[in-house]
């Protein structure tokens, strides 16, 4: 009779073999998407609606075509909508509230009442949060996670929170380079792998993309706004 260490063993490798083209897809769109980045210099709003929906989206069809995996797309389900909404505006607006008061102190203590959904560019800059969001969670938490939770079951939270977040800041890396001076590059690299791991946290908490996706898309906007 086989021991329950042997069977544990078994059912390892068998989800190991499950995934075995996650991380060729894994490299080869990072591999991509720096290529793109690197040379490639579109507008913003292109890189955020059709930038990354060729580069995070269709290699998640990919995975999906091959392995047959449904649990990354039940994440993005219609009963979680209301619910991951709800929250997600709870979370941000926290952030809000946050990102003002920091941004307050950041002024000296002043505090000025604008109201910037008046503007032409909120809206605007709203709707490219949102795509950002919805194709960043897609693939690293829809995807990226759940096939680490899966592949890597054996290793504590902790350790695929980190390892999810690490995944998050390198695909990152090739922006803040370019977009950041050398002695901002640092603060930026802490705050995306921390947001990283925040999100990666709550993802497996509640396992709602719509969730994220509004919690990043606020964020977003309070950097804008107060930084």
């Amino acid at each position: 009779m086989p021991s329950k260490k042997n069977n544990k063993k078994k059912i390892e490798a068998i989800s190991s073999s499950k995934h075995e083209a996650f991380l060729p897809i894994l490299v080869l769109t990072f591999l991509m998407w720096f290529f793109y980045r690197s040379v490639f210099h579109f507008p913003v709003w292109f890189d955020e609606t059709v930038g990354k929906l060729v580069f995070f989206a269709l290699p998640v069809l990919l995975y999906v075509s091959i392995s047959g995996n449904k649990e990354i797309f039940e994440t993005l389900s219609f009963k979680k909508i209301k619910p991951g909404l709800l929250l997600g505006l709870a979370i941000g607006g926290i952030f809000g509230f946050s990102g003002a008061l920091l941004g307050a102190l950041n002024r000296g203590g002043s505090v000025a009442l604008v109201p910037y959904y008046f503007a032409d560019w909120f809206w605007k800059e709203m709707f490219l949060a949102i795509m950002t969001g919805f194709w960043e969670t897609l693939f690293f938490y829809s995807f990226v996670m759940i096939i680490i939770d899966s592949k890597f079951s054996h290793f504590s939270l902790l350790k695929r929170v980190i390892l999810v977040a690490l995944i998050f800041l390198i695909f990152h890396l090739p922006n803040i380079f370019a977009r950041f001076s050398l002695s901002e590059v640092i603060l930026q690299i802490m705050l995306i792998f921390a947001f990283a791991c925040g999100q990666a946290l709550i993802f497996y908490k509640r396992r709602n993309a719509y969730l994220l996706i509004l919690v990043q898309a606020i964020w977003g906007m309070v950097l804008l706004i107060h930084f």
